[in-house]
């Protein structure tokens, strides 16, 4: 009786083993087409994530005073997009500036230069001929923002 029950569940086991493994390949081998095209698209829009990334420091204030951007960027169909978030953390009525630029094959331009009390979002879209842009983050009301670094981003 024991082997007879031994031999049962062995033939079973045997049998969802192989229907298994003879599905396997017929599923492989109908996402393959798929798969390839998805990778593809996928890797050439991938998301970056960039930031945070903080105004100088101004007169008397510390680290937790300081404007920031963070946000994330890709490139997709041709075009170079980024989505970022501006911060101004002190509400000291200073503007948080988010200072952009773009780069073609004529050099530099000046794109935007967005600014907020409190919070400021977007979506940027940037034309088929720019190979990479650049931004920098800003605190102030004067001619004298406290601007950061310069934070670069493409293929130029």
């Amino acid at each position: 009786m024991r082997n007879i029950r031994n031999l049962l569940v062995g033939t079973a086991l045997a049998g969802a083993l192989a229907a298994g493994l003879a599905a396997a390949p017929a599923a492989s081998a109908s996402t393959a087409g798929t798969t390839d095209a998805d990778s593809a698209a996928q890797a050439q829009s991938a998301r970056h994530r960039f930031g945070p990334f903080f105004s100088d420091f101004g007169g008397g204030e510390d680290r937790g005073d300081r404007s920031y951007a963070k946000g994330y960027w890709w490139r997709s169909g041709g075009h170079y997009y980024v989505d970022f978030d501006l911060f101004d953390r002190d509400h000291d009525r200073q503007y948080a500036w988010f200072d952009v630029y773009y780069h073609d094959d004529r050099g530099w331009h000046s794109f935007n230069r967005y600014k907020t009390f409190g919070h400021f979002g977007k979506t940027i879209r940037f034309s088929e001929d720019t190979d990479g842009f650049r931004f920098r983050v800003g605190e102030g009301s004067t001619s004298d923002y406290d601007w950061s670094g310069w934070h670069r981003y493409g293929s130029f």
